[in-house]
């Protein structure tokens, strides 16, 4: 029994099943409905550099934008980017709930000696915005061509 748990405990696909399952009987008790939750079980992707990480960070980022839930970065819910806006613009009061919970960037308030992602943080943003304009196919939704750029509506001078 207990080799049988030392497996199961340490095993990606055993976790990721309890997980879905539990969410998708939770959402179809309050759907009133049956069947699976995700289309898929789920992915597993290796990041080998740090180029992977900010392609797999800006492709998280816009998910919301091409899924046509949200139309810009920074209004979109529950993603990274919209937090590192709202951590940017704060000042002396610090009452984000995600302050401090992410990762910097280079040019970030880390703490010495801890990682950081090796990149400007206004550099990143605009990195987002100007992948979230490109018109995809297999994709939904865009940044609409006619928003002012992004750097522009949060009013970040681009020589800082």
């Amino acid at each position: 029994m207990i080799e049988i748990y030392r497996e199961h405990l340490t095993s990606i696909s055993w976790f990721m099943r309890c997980l879905n399952e539990h969410i998708a009987r939770l959402a179809n008790f309050e759907a009133k409905c049956s069947g699976r939750f995700w289309e898929g079980r789920f992915k597993s992707q290796a990041i080998l550099d740090e180029a992977a990480l900010i392609n797999t960070m800006v492709y998280i980022d816009l998910n919301p934008i091409r899924a046509k839930i949200a139309e810009t970065p920074e209004s979109s819910a529950y993603t990274s980017i919209a937090e590192r806006i709202v951590e940017r613009n704060l000042t002396a009061d610090i009452n984000c709930a995600f302050y401090g919970k992410l990762m910097p960037f280079m040019d970030g308030k880390g703490i010495a000696n801890t990682p950081f992602i090796p990149m400007h943080l206004a550099d990143y943003i605009e990195f987002v915005d100007w992948t979230g304009r490109q018109i995809r196919t297999d994709k939904r939704g865009a940044i609409s061509e006619n928003a002012p750029p992004i750097l522009a509506r949060l009013g970040i001078e681009q020589g800082n």
